[in-house]
């Protein structure tokens, strides 16, 4: 059973911060590399940001690299819901889209490909206004 909850999105000025959760429930996540991946008006889904099972390693789009920071809380329950965070900083227009995390089983070798499971949450929105 896979589950995945996305919360923290918000109207805000541009250059304001908004901090993204996710929770992701089911043994699949054990292990795995997670990431967000966001979808503006009119375009397709974007990998944006992954973060390793360790924590230790990351990846950012350029578009958001220096702005945007990913975390995960550490667990080593199998079955502990897993969770990861996405601390947006300086906020622009174009930052504006529905987030999602997911879980990538490409892992941070692939990056930025990536494999996300097929199941996605409802995501949250962002939008940014000038």
């Amino acid at each position: 059973q896979v589950q995945l909850v996305e919360s923290g999105g918000g109207l805000v000025q541009a250059g304001e911060s908004l901090r993204l959760s996710c929770v992701a429930t089911g043994r699949t996540f054990s292990g795995q590399a997670m990431g967000w991946w966001r979808q503006a008006p009119g375009k397709e889904r974007e990998f944006i940001a992954g973060i390793d099972y360790s924590g230790e390693s990351t990846y950012y789009l350029d578009a958001v690299k220096g702005r945007f920071t990913i975390s995960r809380s550490k667990t080593k329950h199998l079955d502990a819901p897993k969770e990861v965070f996405l601390q947006m900083s300086n906020l622009q227009p174009e930052d504006t889209a529905v987030y999602y995390c997911n879980a990538d089983r490409s892992g941070p070798w692939a990056w930025p490909r990536v494999t996300p499971l097929d199941s996605w949450g409802q995501g949250t929105r962002v939008t940014v206004s000038s």
